[in-house]
Formats: C-alpha cells, structure tokens, sequence
C-alpha cells in the first residue's frame, strides 16, 4: 500500500517537520489521516503527535506561514489546532493514559511514540509516518495495521476489554468504522464489545449520538445498526429501535419484522440521498409499529394510526438522544406522520382533492417525503415492487398537474382571520375559526378557485348561512 500525498500537504508537513527540528521535538503523522490515505479515501485533516509540547509546536508551525494562520489550543488537554486553508491540523504530544473504572476521563502523563500507539483504539489507527529527519516519511506499523487494512478487519492494539472498559466509546467506533468501511469485526473484538455493553452507559448521550449518526450516515447504514444490535449496545442506548425485532405469529399468521425491514429502508433511502434527516425520517417510520400492533381475528395483524402515534414520538426520542429540537425535529416528525399517505394514493383513483390535501400538509417537503415513501418498498416480489413504483410515478405526476394548476403547496387561504374579524366585527371566537376552516376546506375540495375573489364570495355566502353580517 502506497501514500499519496498532495503537494500542499508535503510542503504543510515540511514546514511541520522543520518547526519540530527547530524544537528538538520528534513528531509524527498518526491515525486516521494515515488509515485514509492508504485506503485513498477523502481528507479534511490530521494529527501530529510529538514528544514534547503539541501546543508550543502548533505556535512554531503557525509562525513559518504567512498570513500567520490562528492557533486554537486547548491547555487542558495539551491540544491545539491549526487550520491551513481548508485543512485542519491537530498538535499533541506523545501520552501514556491510565482510566479509573467509572470513568470515561484518563490520568495523562508525557510518553513517547510507542505509550501512544498502545493508547490507540485500532490497529488501522495507530499507523504512524515520521517526519523526523533521520527517517523522514518512514510508515511506523507495530501492530500490523497494514495487514489489517488490507484484510479489512478491526482489532485492537492491545486486549480488547482493556481497550473497551477503558474507553466505552470505542466499541461504538469500532462498529462505526466497520459501517463506514464496510470491515469485519474480528471475533475477539466482537465478542469483548458484547462482553463490555453495559460500560457504554458511562458515556454522555451527546457522544453516543455524534456515533449513531455517523452510523446513519454511512454508504449501507444496516451494517452498523444491525452490528450495534446484534452486539447488546442497542437495547441500551436505543431499545425503541429494538422492540421492532421478531415477528409474532397466531392461529398461522405473522407479520414481518419491523427492525429488520427499517434497516432496509434506511439502505433504500441511503442510495437516493445523504440527507441525515432524512435518514432519521426513514429509521423512525415505523417506531410505533409495537405500540399500536393488534391481531384481529379473520384479518390478522394490524398496526392501525402508528403513523400518528409515530409522530407524537419524535419529540421525546429526539429529546432523549439530545437531537435537535428545531426544524430538523418538526421534519422528521411531519415525515412520519404522513409516510403512508402517498402510499394510500395508489391504492384509489387519485382525486384532485386527495393532490391537494397532500401537498398542502407536505409542503416543502413533499419530494422527501416521496423518497422516503419509495424507499419504504422492501417486498422481495420484483412484480409488486415494479407496480409501487410505476403507481407512485403516477402519484408524481399528478403532485406536478395540481401543483402547477393551483399553486398549493406551502399554501395559505386568501381570507385570514383577522379579515374575517374586520368583515363582521368579532372578536377572536370559534364562529371566526369555522369561517376560515369552510374557505380552506372549499379550496382544497375544489369547490372553489384558490383565488381572493371567489374566497370572497364564498366567505360571505357561508357568514350568511351562520346568521353574520358584514359590518357597515
């Protein structure tokens, strides 16, 4: 395997290699930006560990470029950042660590190159290339990272319940990078993460979370969500998700299994977009499918209103996985809510009414909304999938037809309250919200144009009907 590096990144580390010499301070490249390279995968940064002092080095590299670039450092950990461009450099010096057991924080002490390559959570990342003059840009591989990237399989430098009790957080990276690498978790590794689960519960959410998402946003998601299941970590930080899992079966009849179904979806979806939102929108369609799951005799499963109850549950999962709760909350949750409409309207003639009702609950997101509908077709029937999706094409073209012709989505009646108000002289009251629903309803049922004249008109026929007259 061969590193190939740009030319701005040779003259970076020339300039980081003659900072170092300056210093007296061996340093070296480490971890992901050497796993990357040698795999030729994208860049955005890289670690430099040193034996010395990372933030005295970062200030010298920074002061050999011009604009002198601005140094953040953080004197706690003995990190500092540089960002060259649109690159992003991190300084540390070389450390031994020692973790007490109910505690994810580690005593830190100076070491050299080898201290911390033992520390490494992987073998892929431990890889180090020097930038020493003696040995300038020789690859530093004492745990056979290279065999293992070549192999595509995670192992850790040292025993793996070390390497997990001491870190929990790990057995969730190494699930992630077999995710975003599509490698194997060597049977050891696997089983001490199984072994080491319950210890994940001394991680704050905020980073278990910036890993499922990362999981999420992998090429096939389904490796690292079945991976997490599979190893006991889910049922920990997710057991919403894990209660989809199984089917059940009465008097013969059975109902698919939703987990495994999700994470099909999510790989569907996961083609068509790398929207995270969008992802979560596909992960939590059916997340109340065991809250309202029902055997009725003669008809078999059902799982009546999960859409709406779905809904209602967003907030709270967002809440406790400490997610947004902003607009990307509110989107997920009107995805959830409405994911079985456009299926519905391929099961009927399609009425412009229906086009209408759609696009105006849909709004802006009626396009996600469709992929994500598309994507929720998992049957292993080519035929039936075919016919889905030949009806939903139909279903956009008449979202097209209406939209063009009516201009409804995003849409707001041509009649507010505060005009019906004004009209009839009334305070805020339900007679006012009648009058505003009836115009709506007219519209969206076609009964009258979407314009302010015919709204009008229509407004002052039904105040009539309800006994209002216009104010003189």
């Amino acid at each position: 395997m061969d590193i190939q590096c740009t030319e701005k990144e040779l003259f970076v580390f020339k300039k980081i290699a003659h900072a170092a010499e300056e210093l007296g301070m061996p340093c070296y490249v480490i971890g992901g930006f050497v796993r990357d390279k040698l795999l030729g995968r994208k860049t955005k940064d890289a670690d430099i560990v040193c034996v010395g002092d990372g933030i005295v080095l970062a200030h010298r590299v920074a002061d050999r470029f011009m604009p002198r670039p601005n140094v953040s450092f953080f004197k706690t950990f003995g990190t500092a950042q540089v960002r060259i461009e649109d690159w992003e450099i991190e300084f540390v010096g070389a450390r031994k660590e020692s973790y007490r057991y109910h505690s994810r924080n580690p005593e830190v002490r100076p070491g050299t190159l080898k201290d911390d390559q033992d520390r490494r959570d992987f073998t892929i990342n431990a890889l180090a290339i020097s930038l020493n003059t003696e040995d300038y840009g020789k690859l530093i591989d004492p745990f056979n990272g290279i065999a293992d990237l070549e192999a595509k399989i995670i192992r850790t430098p040292l025993d793996p319940s070390q390497t997990f009790s001491d870190d929990p957080l790990r057995m969730m990276r190494a699930i992630r990078f077999a995710s975003q690498l599509n490698f194997t978790i060597s049977a050891p590794v696997f089983q001490s993460i199984k072994d080491n689960a319950e210890r994940i519960r001394i991680i704050s959410q905020e980073r278990v979370t910036e890993e499922l998402n990362k999981i999420l946003l992998s090429d096939k998601p389904s490796v690292g969500l079945d991976l997490l299941y599979q190893s006991g970590l889910l049922h920990i930080i997710f057991p919403l998700l894990v209660d989809l899992a199984g089917a059940e079966y009465i008097d013969g009849h059975g109902h698919k299994d939703n987990f495994y179904h999700t994470l099909q979806v999510v790989d569907n979806i996961a083609r068509n977009t790398h929207d995270l939102w969008l992802r979560w929108a596909a992960l939590l369609h059916d997340i109340a499918k065991p809250a309202t799951k029902k055997f009725e005799q003669g008809h078999g499963w059902t799982f009546h209103g999960h859409e709406v109850v779905g809904g209602r549950m967003v907030p709270r999962i967002f809440t406790k996985l400490k997610l947004p709760l902003n607009e990307k909350m509110r989107f997920v949750r009107k995805l959830v809510e409405l994911h079985l409409r456009p299926i519905s309207l391929t099961k009927e003639n399609i009425t412009d009414s229906a086009i209408r009702r759609l696009l105006f609950d849909a709004g802006d997101e009626i396009e996600a909304l469709m992929l994500l509908c598309e994507a929720d077709i998992t049957s292993k029937n080519k035929q039936k999938v075919k016919r889905y999706l030949e009806n939903f094409e139909l279903v956009r073209r008449r979202l097209k037809e209406v939209e063009e012709a009516d201009r409804i989505r995003n849409w707001q009646p041509p009649i507010t309250g505060e005009m019906i108000m004004e009209t009839f002289g009334l305070e805020p009251c339900k007679k006012v919200g009648d009058l505003k629903n009836a115009i709506r309803e007219a519209i969206l049922d076609g009964e009258i144009p979407n314009n302010y004249e015919a709204a009008w008109n229509f407004m002052l026929m039904k105040a009539h009907e309800m006994g209002l007259k216009p104010v003189v």
